[in-house]
């Protein structure tokens, strides 16, 4: 008998104001043995850090899809979120017959899919999803405070927060800024007319 695979989508980044965002597809087998899954905002950064570990041991299959910021400018956030799915899906090693998306189906998708409102906090292989989307974004924004250190990146993960603000003003724009994004494309306005 062919065992049928269903994997689970969740996404991580879609509000911050800097770097790209991130989606993960994890098929977990239905005895997966995983304790402790939750939606990756519920969990503490170390909970996070080991659960993504025993998910990379443990899943059948991950796949992860980054969508950068310029094509997020292009193709606006939800969009690029979809995007950002659909690479993840088409990276698993495994073809599930059936994907379960947090939030929203997806629309052209090859892999049957349907969408599950607060999938991150009902289905496991969505949980998943979301702590790998989640640790794989952080990592790649912590890397960027190395480059940029004004912006406190390392703690803000890219989010509007005030010292990411006040970061701005005092820096200006890096390219990992979302310039379609209201709070960016403002202060570049007041930039362009010398404010």
């Amino acid at each position: 008998m062919t065992k049928i695979f269903t994997a689970g989508v969740d996404e991580a980044g879609r509000g911050p104001l800097a770097g790209p965002v991130v989606a993960a597809a994890v098929i977990l087998d239905d005895n997966h043995g995983i304790t402790g899954l939750r939606d990756s905002k519920k969990l503490s950064e170390k909970k996070r850090e080991l659960l993504y570990d025993v998910i990379i041991e443990k899943a059948a299959s991950i796949g992860i899809g980054k969508v950068d910021v310029k094509t997020i400018d292009r193709i606006n956030i939800r969009e690029a979120t979809f995007k950002a799915m659909q690479i993840a899906l088409g990276r698993l090693s495994i073809k599930p017959a059936k994907a379960l998306i947090d939030g929203y189906a997806l629309n052209n998708q090859v892999i049957p899919n349907e969408g599950v409102i607060r999938g991150d906090d009902l289905v496991d292989s969505i949980k998943a999803a979301s702590i790998i989307a989640k640790v794989t974004r952080d990592r790649m924004m912590m890397r960027l405070h190395k480059e940029f250190p004004g912006y406190g990146w390392r703690t803000n993960m890219g989010y509007g927060t005030k010292a990411h603000i006040e970061g701005m003003k005092m820096l200006g724009i890096t390219p990992h800024h979302r310039k379609s994004f209201a709070p960016v494309y403002h202060m570049l306005c007041h930039v362009n007319h010398g404010d």
